[in-house]
């Protein structure tokens, strides 16, 4: 059908060109001194011959979609960076970017002399509350039989709280660096320590070598659990306004234009940056493995319904990369005016112009004829 109707088209604009050659006076161009007129005029029987119906452009409910982009990323708690609390020399680790790993799993060893030092202070304080207790009990005896003063019994039980206090602050530091103070003893002193995995996912980054030093507040490695990735488009102002929890979005990457992902809006950032973005987070329905965190995204989403002024898409005519209507300036007589087209919904296409095109008739059929025999007749 669409092959009949441009033969048709073809046919009666090669008779329109033909009737202009054997009769200059059949088409009258606004200024014919130049070659780029945008006017046109048929006679009678051309007008007939091209069967030209007009329209006027009207305002419909439009819901349009507008494509963005963004990153993959994760939530802060997916994201974990391991450091050690205390420093010391990495001596074994076995990770690689991209290796998965389970919680509670052995990453890393760390050794270091203050790992010694720790538990040898954690045992000489634990010794020392054993003689502070004993040494309180006696004060206490002799003060119940007035054999000692108040001021003895108070500074001993000086002495036990401090020791207590210090053995409970020793107990904490090695609880920090995943030493069990229950398990140390003359006999365990411990030279290195273990770094665990507090989540299971995927190594992301390796930021050291065996045999360098380590820093407390240095990142070792960096695990991510891919189970909650989502994605984090940036949207100009104007379009996130239009944007709801819960709107449905499509995304897909440069690598695989094919392969779509089901997305969910999640959060709209109440914050514009200064290059007037918003953020707007989405979630995947369905988890893919494929998906890698800081991977660029392309996105469609359908904005909500809204009047746009719009006309029927046989209106537009394409020329040179430009979008165009014929206006009906007299009778038989049309007007070539360049439009600028947004979204395209159905078989209507919306006007950004519009204003251009208040109060007149468009040519919506005959329109590609009208063009034809125009651009023909300024060559």
């Amino acid at each position: 059908m669409k092959i009949r109707i441009k033969i048709v088209s073809i046919v009666i604009a090669i008779t329109l060109i033909y009737s202009c050659s054997n009769n200059n006076k059949q088409f009258v161009l606004e200024d014919n001194s130049h070659e780029n007129s945008n006017m046109i005029t048929l006679t009678e029987k051309q007008a007939k011959n091209a069967n030209i119906e007009t329209c006027a452009i009207s305002t419909s409910q439009m819901s349009y979609v507008e494509k963005v982009n963004g990153s993959l990323e994760v939530p802060p708690q997916n994201l974990i960076s391991i450091s050690c609390p205390t420093g010391g020399y990495l001596t074994q680790t076995k990770l690689l970017p991209g290796m998965k790993v389970s919680k509670g799993e052995a990453i890393a060893t760390i050794t270091d002399q203050q790992f010694i030092q720790l538990q040898q202070d954690y045992l000489s304080a634990k010794s020392k509350i054993h003689f502070s207790e004993l040494e309180y009990k006696r004060q206490k005896s002799l003060a119940d039989n007035e054999a000692t003063s108040d001021k003895a019994l108070q500074f001993t039980n000086a002495e036990l709280q401090q020791s207590r206090i210090m053995l409970a602050t020793l107990s904490e530091k090695l609880k920090l660096i995943n030493i069990n103070p229950a398990n140390v003893s003359n006999a365990n002193i411990r030279q290195s320590i273990s770094l665990f995995s507090p989540i299971t996912g995927f190594v992301n980054k390796v930021n050291v070598n065996i045999g360098k030093y380590v820093s407390p507040s240095e990142v070792l490695f960096e695990i991510i659990n891919p189970s909650d990735i989502h994605l984090n488009l940036k949207i100009f102002e104007k379009v996130a306004q239009h944007i709801k929890i819960g709107q449905r979005v499509i995304a897909y990457s440069n690598t695989n234009l094919a392969k779509k992902y089901e997305c969910e809006v999640i959060l709209i950032s109440k914050e514009v940056d200064a290059s007037g973005l918003v953020e707007v987070h989405c979630h995947f329905k369905n988890y893919d493995p494929s998906l890698i965190v800081g991977m660029y995204m392309n996105a469609e989403l359908e904005t909500e319904n809204s009047l746009q002024n719009a006309l029927p898409i046989d209106c537009i005519t394409s020329f040179e990369g430009k979008n165009y209507v014929f206006v009906s300036t007299s009778k038989n007589s049309y007007q070539m005016v360049e439009v600028e087209i947004g979204n395209e919904v159905s078989s209507l296409v919306e006007i950004k112009n519009a204003d251009l095109l208040t109060n007149k008739r468009i040519v919506s059929k005959g329109a590609y004829t009208l063009l034809m025999a125009l651009k023909n007749i300024a060559e």
